[in-house]
C-alpha cells in the first residue's frame, strides 16, 4: 500500500491505496464520485475525464498515486454553490447529451479545450474533443453547446462599455423599456 494525499474538487483526501490503482476507481470506489464513469477502461473513450493539476487526463490512464500532491476536479466539483457553469447550462440548453454517459467527460474535455482557446470554430472543438466518444448525439448539439459557452464565457468577461469621457457628465436618456408582447406585461 502507498499513503496518498490529494485534493479533490477542494477537499483534501489522505489515503492507504494500491500502487496499481486508476485514478477513475479511487475516485469512484474511495470518495464515492460516481459522476466520472468507468467508459472503456483503455483511453479510448475519454468518458473518465478529469482535470489533474489544471489539464484534462482520462482518468482510466493515470494511477491514483499520480495525483499524490496533485490537484484533481471533477465534472461534481465544477458547480458553485448549486449554479451551474456556463458550460453545463450549454449542454443542457442546447441537448448535448441523450444517455448522458459521455457528458461528464465531454465537460471535462471541453474545459480544457476553452481555457486554451476561448474562442473556438466549430472544426476546433471537433479536433480538440476527438478523443472523447459520444454514440449518441451526433456531436452536432456538442459543438453547439461548446460554442454557446465560448459566447457566454465571452459576455460574462468582456467589460461593460463606458461612455466617453468628456468631464461633462452623462445627460443621454435612459433607453425607452421594450413595449410588451402579447401576454407579458411590462416590467418596471
Amino acid at each position: 500500500m502507498t499513503r496518498i494525499s490529494t485534493t479533490v474538487d477542494g477537499t483534501r483526501y489522505e489515503d492507504e491505496v494500491e500502487p496499481r490503482l486508476l485514478l477513475v476507481h479511487y475516485l469512484r470506489d474511495h470518495l464515492g464520485l460516481t459522476g466520472t464513469p468507468v467508459g472503456c477502461d483503455t483511453g479510448n473513450c475519454g468518458a473518465c475525464t478529469v482535470e489533474l493539476d489544471g489539464d484534462s487526463v482520462k482518468s482510466c490512464s493515470v494511477l491514483a498515486v499520480q495525483a499524490d500532491g496533485g490537484e484533481v476536479t471533477t465534472v461534481q466539483g465544477l458547480a458553485t454553490d448549486g449554479e451551474w457553469t456556463p458550460l453545463q447550462t450549454a449542454f443542457h440548453e442546447q441537448h448535448a447529451l441523450q444517455c448522458g454517459y459521455c457528458t461528464p467527460g465531454m465537460i471535462m474535455a471541453a474545459r480544457d479545450l476553452l481555457k486554451e482557446n476561448p474562442d473556438p470554430t466549430p472544426e476546433e472543438i471537433r479536433r480538440g474533443l476527438e478523443g472523447n466518444l459520444c454514440r449518441c448525439t451526433g456531436y452536432q448539439n456538442i459543438v453547439r453547446a461548446v460554442l454557446a459557452a465560448a459566447a457566454e464565457e465571452g459576455r460574462r468577461e468582456a467589460p461593460a462599455p463606458r461612455p466617453a469621457d468628456t468631464g461633462r457628465p452623462d445627460t443621454r436618456p435612459a433607453p425607452a423599456p421594450a413595449p410588451a408582447t402579447a401576454g407579458q406585461e411590462a416590467r418596471t
